[in-house]
């Protein structure tokens, strides 16, 4: 019997990556393979003050839409899904890449985090994908896919990830309780957990340099994840290829949780 040869592509697909805030981003590097295997790629930007930034990387993926979005300013999200509608009238891939702790809660002890800190760090790291994946559902007629990235902080404590790694869990949570609500229309949802990347959120977490030497030291590849590795698992994911997997965090850590 002869072989098929299947190629593999996401043609005609639309996609909405949010998260995007430079070309170390983890979001750019989704970005990139989503649109080299042929999905149209809608971008946002978090303000004026990033849009510089971001408007050549959405130019480069010939982006046809490239708007505001701060999910703490009320109305916002809501009127990027509602362009999607009017110009698409459909979607067929999320990425959902942002996150956000208040400097003194991160760097605090979690049994010490102040309530708004709290709230606002599970608000932009958690309830923003819920969200996302609510507004989402109605353009996914034919099924899709959605992304969310965390971190394997989530599981494990890791020094000065603190507060973070509290949202992170409940964030790979939602993905499954989302996986089993959306899976009978053909959505599947999945978080990806990188291991350290040397990307502009994580700046924000002390001795952050110590924590990629570890990675690369302790991992069973001995070498660090790039956005890359990232946007590659991410675009195969979002393949039909990959329509029976959903509610999963995959790691792509070259091994790195694993190892005691």
């Amino acid at each position: 019997m002869a072989i098929e040869r299947v190629r593999a592509s996401l043609e005609g697909r639309k996609a909405l990556v949010v998260g995007i805030a430079n070309e170390q981003s983890i979001a750019w590097g989704c970005a990139k393979w989503l649109r080299a295997l042929g999905a149209d790629i809608a971008v946002t930007y978090l303000n004026e003050k990033a849009k510089p930034y971001v408007e050549p990387l959405a130019q480069e993926l010939e982006a046809p839409i490239l708007m505001p979005l701060d999910v703490r300013q009320q109305g916002q999200m809501e009127t990027v899904f509602e362009r999607i509608e009017r110009e698409w009238g459909q979607l067929d891939i999320l990425v959902h890449s942002i996150a956000f702790s208040p400097r003194e809660a991160l760097q605090g002890r979690v049994v010490d985090v102040p309530r708004d800190g709290f709230l606002t760090t599970l608000d932009v790291s958690c309830w923003s994908f819920l969200r996302m994946a609510h507004l989402a559902e109605p353009l996914m007629t034919k099924g899709g896919t959605l992304f969310t990235m965390t971190y394997y902080g989530s599981q494990m404590v890791v020094e000065n990830y603190n507060i973070m790694g509290v949202a992170k869990a409940a964030l790979e949570s939602a993905v499954r309780y989302v996986a089993a609500e959306l899976g009978p229309k053909g959505i599947r949802v999945h978080a990806v957990s990188p291991g350290p990347l040397a990307t502009r959120a994580a700046s924000g977490i002390p001795e952050f340099d110590d924590l990629l030497e570890k990675a690369r030291e302790k991992a069973p590849a001995r070498h660090l994840v790039s956005i890359d590795d990232v946007g590659a698992a991410t675009a195969f994911l979002a393949l039909d290829q990959a329509r029976l997997i959903t509610g999963e965090t995959l790691y792509i850590d070259g091994g790195y949780h694993i190892i005691d």
